[in-house]
């Protein structure tokens, strides 16, 4: 790992925002908005467009003036291609761009008025940050920025406290608000759109963390605009999921393996241990949260699927950007 560099100071017009959009026109109207009131402005603002069936077309264009000086571009997918496959196209096109720095969004979040600007003040020192956001009713929202690497899973009781540094190591990634230097995404490729949904931006902030220090830093960027049914937990809180997520979150655990592996850093025990607490973990979430235990099919189809993954001899991670060949 490299230790933080000062750089020269940072140029907001290097900087491209790529978010991520699927049938939510409303939530985009309010985050392009946001962006129309930002000062200063990223040089280009990239929309991918997982293949909208409602008016998100139209709500792009009538915003392609309003965010100059930022040039806007719109992306859109023929078929919804999921979060990783969205996020791995727009850094994808803001890599192609030119852009220095990429910021990650999804749709639902709205960017303050100074977020670029308080991003930008990090830049010179580090290549992977990850700022703070507001949840839906303005209290600080917990992430879980650390990942105990053996098992495989984020730690969710990680210290939420600053020192007068301002930052924190962090070794994982979230593509709501993920900042990166695009030397960093040339050593390590484009995220792996094989993911669908879940587990793709912890890999990718795992994977950039072993190439440079990443950092989350004590600077409010994001508010999220969605209310999402959660369950106070009073240190942190646990969020309402979906079936399509819980066949994901188990599938998914194979792609971790198949990274690890490549990398030697796989242990079975230990991640076999990770692998069984997500699964309690999604129990739980049904039984707390949703107040069912419907859905726990999903968790076996996924862990059933991601066998047969993890036999495939054939894989190969994302290659860096400087190596041509697709994974298979």
């Amino acid at each position: 790992m490299n230790p933080p560099v000062t750089r020269p100071s940072f140029d907001a017009s290097t900087a491209t925002i790529a978010v991520v959009t699927y049938n939510r026109s409303g939530l985009l109207t309010r985050l392009l908005t946001s962006i129309t009131k930002m000062d200063p402005k990223p040089g280009h603002i990239v929309v991918i467009d997982n293949a909208s069936t409602d008016d998100t077309t139209d709500v792009v264009e009538s915003f392609r003036d309003s965010l100059e000086p930022a040039t806007l571009v719109y992306h859109r997918m023929e078929t919804n291609t999921g979060g990783s496959g969205g996020f791995s196209e727009g850094m994808r096109v803001a890599y192609e761009l030119d852009s220095e720095w990429i910021w990650l969004m999804d749709d639902d979040v709205e960017v303050l008025p100074d977020g670029l600007a308080k991003m930008g003040k990090w830049a010179p020192r580090f290549k992977s940050i990850q700022g703070r956001r507001y949840d839906y009713d303005g209290s600080a929202f917990y992430w879980q920025y650390r990942v105990a690497e053996p098992l495989g899973i984020p730690i969710p009781f990680a210290p939420a406290e600053f020192d007068e540094s301002g930052y924190k190591p962090m070794n994982s990634g979230c593509f709501e608000g993920m900042f990166i230097h695009r030397e960093i995404v040339q050593q390590i490729g484009l995220p792996d759109p094989r993911f669908f949904i879940y587990w793709d931006d912890q890999m990718y902030g795992w994977l950039a963390s072993r190439k440079t220090q990443s950092v989350i830093v004590d600077e409010f960027v994001l508010r999220r605009t969605r209310e999402i049914k959660q369950w106070d937990m009073g240190i942190r809180h646990m969020n309402a999921s979906s079936n399509a997520y819980r066949y994901y979150i188990m599938r998914n655990r194979a792609y971790i393996k198949k990274y690890y592996r490549s990398l030697d850093v796989y242990n079975p025990l230990l991640f076999g241990l990770g692998t069984a607490l997500t699964f309690g973990k999604e129990l739980i979430r049904l039984v707390f949260v949703e107040r069912t235990v419907r859905g726990t099919s999903n968790l076996f189809r996924g862990l059933r699927d991601g066998r047969a993954i993890a036999r495939d001899a054939s894989w190969r991670p994302m290659p860096p950007l400087q190596a041509a060949p697709a994974p298979s």
